[in-house]
């Protein structure tokens, strides 16, 4: 069976979430962050040497990075979720699997970290700013007139996408972007979004 490795408020929710439209049986085994560094717990580490989450056992074998996961798993269990190599949509559904964390999360992650510096940040914050700016409107843009990101219909791409949806949309950035708004309530209002919610319990980008 597969199992998911769920740390809370993290990016394995997007998992659930994977598994739920795979409608494939998992166990989810929880941890949780510290409540003062917010750190994942060591237990973590006897699962994978980098401690952190997603992490998804499918038999014997141990998945970690969420792009890969999500691609291996859609491959592996529900092929609908995926795209053929052949597709002429394979390259944009492998653009958006590595644009998610390669490129849209870095900003994001910048300015959480610099943030703790305080006054010394500010000179970083307006390029750091401008980044997140620069990434939104190009996915702005990607989803004009569009339901999904690849091939008219939920694929991998999307649930990797989720994630750079809902921490844009911490961050009171969605006024701007109702492309990026609409695209993310869409997800949402899915019955299987739903019931990872419920399953992988509070998620503060929900």
């Amino acid at each position: 069976m597969i199992v998911v490795h769920h740390l809370n408020d993290s990016r394995s929710q997007r998992i659930l979430w994977l598994l739920e439209e795979m409608g494939t049986p998992y166990e989810i085994r929880h941890y949780q962050r510290d409540a003062v560094t917010n750190l994942a717990p060591p237990e973590l580490k006897q699962v994978h040497p980098l401690g952190k989450s997603p992490v998804v056992s499918d038999g014997a074998e141990v998945l970690a990075e969420s792009g890969m996961i999500i691609d291996v798993l859609a491959r592996r269990y529900a092929p609908n979720l995926a795209v053929d190599f052949a597709s002429p949509h394979y390259p944009a559904y492998a653009h958006w699997l590595h644009f998610a964390e390669g490129s849209a999360m870095l900003p994001f992650l910048l300015a959480l970290y610099t943030g703790r510096l305080g006054e010394a940040a500010a000179p970083l914050m307006p390029r750091i700013t401008s980044e997140i700016m620069n990434h939104l409107a190009y996915v702005e843009g990607a989803l004009a007139g569009k339901r999904f990101f690849v091939d008219d219909r939920l694929t991998g791409a999307d649930i990797q996408m989720s994630f750079v949806g809902e921490i844009a949309k911490g961050q009171g950035a969605l006024a701007s972007l109702p492309n990026l708004k609409a695209w993310l309530e869409g997800l949402h209002a899915r019955p299987q979004w739903q019931a990872a919610l419920q399953k992988g319990g509070p998620y503060r980008f929900a």
